[in-house]
């Protein structure tokens, strides 16, 4: 079979996956990684190799991207012990934890190797937590936290992984020599990010066209990270520092269409580079296994568990036990005031803002939860990926073991807590105020309020029609205890009516030959944007 052949069959295979995933409210990643399992033992399944250098920029440019774009910089303030807890202290943790295990079953294996399958299996992956957080309803915290942990344990491991592999290849490693070098990279990294933020939104600001605009968008992503690695700073923190710098202002100068169409390209794209990044990793294993003489089987298969068990068991010892839940925010002690942040529809009426105040604490099942959603993911595998092939000794150094074992860390924490995180947090039963939900009725409020004004002095029946309509919904968020709007307008079911009539009629046009396809496109589109307009979120 053709290698394009082969790339219609995987992708195929994987939107199927993916699709019954979702069906049972699964990571769709775990389904992946099985499907890298299968391919790994196809046999005639084409040699599909990647340059190491490329897989990081390849995979982890545009997912920090994404990530970053998602972030809040609000509720990273006022998370952010949790946060730092979980990103740079469970890493740190994990990685010594990983290298020692290492150490002790392979002893021939160099420390600087050790610790870089630490710092490879070391960082959770969000993508395979938040597809389940999507099914199960969960404090709004939690997501926030994992989603923290996620933009910002990848530039901890990473950093740990790039000294860790200079230090591997080289032979040498001097900290007095590296730290001065290294902060200096972090402190750059963090000033040329939000610097090229706003180069990038200014020259922005002329690009109206959303192919063009979707285009630059994956430019930039890869652009800033090869240009942070050519001058020796950290890709990972620039391109972090960059997409929340971008975040924060593009909204205001995005219009409409371009945003729709970017965030589903952008949503397709990270699909599409988690199936590549499992079929470069399966496809990598089949040679390994082949590679491996009959006596060597067992000891790879146990240093391959005693990793996969190390790393679900630190996470859970750093986080449960009284000492780690303090270290992440979860003590037992409350340290919120009583009008609590969570409570965000009277404190934003209030007039009170986040202003970096501490939530109240969550308890130990919400420890428990998060502790156990730390499935390995597209971060590990682009990291096993990026280790060098060639150099002294042939090559990195265990390299076979270290891709080999990164792969079973990512499998099984996918099959083992991807497919038990939903059915424990269901029995977990953790409650929400739902503070999103609080600040999305409250703004709905603000904004319809905000729109009556700008209608004062038309007298127009159009404009009279329109406040009608508003007053309708400001009102009845007055008479709300909470100050929240409804989430439809009045008129919406009537106008999904008249939009389906609408549609019907210029089908029938159009197969009567009345109407082209030219005429019948633009009409779809008219419609299609109209009918959004009327259509919560969660229905589309």
């Amino acid at each position: 079979m053709f290698v394009f052949e082969w790339i219609v069959a995987v992708l195929v295979g994987a939107v199927l996956l993916a699709g019954l995933a979702r069906r049972i409210g699964a990571p769709y990643p775990a389904f992946l990684a099985l499907g890298g399992v299968v391919l790994a033992l196809v046999p005639g399944f084409p040699n599909l190799r990647l340059d190491p250098d490329l897989a990081l920029a390849l995979f982890l440019a545009p997912v920090l991207v994404d990530a970053g774009y998602a972030t809040s910089l609000r509720d990273m303030r006022i998370n952010w012990r949790p946060v730092a807890g979980l990103a740079v202290g469970a890493v740190a943790v994990t990685t010594a934890a990983v290298a020692i295990v290492a150490k002790l079953l392979v002893p021939g294996m160099p420390l600087s190797a050790a610790i870089v399958l630490g710092a490879i299996v070391a960082p959770p992956d969000a993508v395979a937590a938040l597809s389940v957080l999507a099914h199960v309803p969960l404090p709004h915290r939690l997501t926030t936290i994992l989603r923290g942990e996620s933009l910002l344990n990848d530039a901890a491991s990473l950093l740990i992984y790039r000294l860790g592999v200079a230090a591997a290849v080289t032979g040498q490693f001097s900290l007095s020599e590296v730290a001065p070098a290294f902060l200096i990279g972090v402190i750059g990294s963090l000033i040329a990010g939000p610097l090229v933020g706003r180069v990038y939104l200014f020259a922005m600001r002329w690009v109206r066209d959303p192919a063009s605009s979707i285009v630059l968008q994956f430019a930039a992503a890869f652009g800033v990270w090869i240009a942070a690695e050519a001058v020796e700073l950290s890709g990972v923190l620039t391109v972090v520092s960059f997409a929340v710098t971008v975040a924060r202002y593009t909204p205001e100068q995005t219009a409409p269409r371009p945003r729709i169409l970017s965030y589903a390209v952008w949503d397709t794209a990270i699909f599409v580079l988690n199936v590549l990044a499992f079929v470069l990793i399966g496809n990598q294993i089949g040679p390994i296994l082949e590679r491996l003489h009959a006596t060597e089987h067992l000891p790879y298969a146990l240093v391959a568990g005693s990793v996969l068990l190390t790393v679900i068991l630190v996470r859970i010892a750093w986080v449960l036990p009284a000492s780690g839940i303090r270290r992440i925010g979860f003590s037992a002690k409350a340290r919120a005031p009583k009008d609590s942040v969570l409570d965000l529809g009277n404190a934003f009426r209030k007039g009170i803002a986040a202003g970096g105040r501490e939530p109240p604490d969550l308890g130990p099942g919400a420890g428990f939860a998060v502790s156990w959603a730390g499935m390995r993911g597209l971060v590990t595998i682009a990291g096993a990926l990026a280790l060098p092939e060639g150099g002294p000794n042939g090559g990195f150094p265990y390299r076979d073991l270290i891709v080999l074992t990164a792969f079973a860390v990512v499998l099984g924490t996918l099959v083992i807590q991807g497919l038990t995180l939903r059915p424990l947090l269901a029995w977990l039963k953790l409650e929400d105020t739902d503070p999103v939900g609080h600040e999305i009725g409250w703004g709905r409020a603000e904004a319809y309020g905000a729109a009556i004004r700008s209608l004062e002095g038309d007298e127009s029946e159009i404009a009279e029609a329109l406040r009608r309509e508003f007053r309708l919904v400001v009102e009845e968020a007055e008479e709300h205890e909470e100050g929240l709007a409804p989430e439809n307008l009045p008129a919406d079911d009537a106008r999904r009516r008249a939009i389906q009539a609408a549609r019907e009629r210029i089908l029938a046009l159009r197969r009567a030959g009345e109407i082209g396809d030219d005429a019948f496109f633009v009409l779809e589109e008219e419609f299609d944007w109209t009918e959004l307009s009327a259509t919560p979120r969660a229905e589309t």
